[in-house]
């Protein structure tokens, strides 16, 4: 298996998609890291060669954060909003959608299938209180 920044990827796919494995980078960068680099994106990533692959592996290192160094990033903006007691990392802190989203149903994605919200675990009825 290709390792490229510390990540595993899969021999048995197109290089783009391969390149989508690693985080930070999806398929429009994975395709625009590939035509910089002159590589042809039908090919398989057991199929590309060691100087394709080295060049491959310095260019994403050198040219984009991606993933440690990224979810450090991404970590200290949400560690900011939470010091400077924003709306926002109120959210990220309690554990609820940030954007705007309702609560009263769908939340589930950032939630789980917690209960956190006014009326969503309330008791039936015919239940005994």
């Amino acid at each position: 298996m290709p390792r490229i920044a510390g990540v595993n990827i899969p021999e048995n796919k197109k290089i783009a998609v391969s390149l989508s494995y690693i985080y930070g980078i999806g398929r429009k960068l994975a395709d625009k890291i590939l035509a910089d680099l002159k590589v042809d994106t039908a090919k398989k990533a057991s199929e590309l060669t060691n100087d394709e692959l080295n060049r491959l592996r310095e260019f994403v290192e050198k040219n984009h954060k991606i993933e440690g160094e990224l979810k450090r990033i991404i970590q200290g903006h949400i560690k900011r909003l939470k010091e400077i007691g924003s709306y926002r990392g109120h959210r990220h802190s309690r554990g609820l959608p940030v954007r705007g989203q309702r609560t009263k149903t769908n939340s589930r994605t950032r939630r789980g299938n917690v209960r956190k919200t006014m009326g969503s675990g309330r008791k039936k009825s015919s239940e005994k209180t």
